[in-house]
């Protein structure tokens, strides 16, 4: 057996930790959500309550709460149960008129 390593091996570590740096380096995106400026804020949407959801009353109720997306929910509409801070839920009864209003 030799001491002495091949020339190969004395840039393997070096390249590992250019490898590993350039890591650390790039840009992460925030963990989880919207960024704080599109949270949605149900209080700033209550003026749409009583009202038929149509589209001008939906994207002012939308621009009103802050946040970045709107669903109308109908009864018996099938909806995700994901919660997003950034999503208004406009919720509508039998009459279509807008009953409630919630963020998720």
């Amino acid at each position: 057996m030799s001491d002495q390593t091949p020339a190969s091996s004395h840039l393997l570590l070096p390249a590992i930790v250019l490898v590993l740096a350039a890591g650390a380096c790039a840009t992460m995106p925030p963990p989880g959500g919207p960024p704080p400026s599109a949270m949605c804020n149900a209080q700033g949407a209550i003026g749409a309550i009583g009202r038929a959801p149509t589209a001008d009353v939906v994207e002012r109720a939308r621009i009103d709460s802050g946040s970045a997306s709107v669903r109308v929910i109908r009864p018996g509409d099938a909806v995700t149960k994901d919660l997003r801070s950034d999503r208004l839920n406009l919720n509508v009864n039998a009459r279509d008129a807008i009953e409630g209003v919630t963020c998720g």
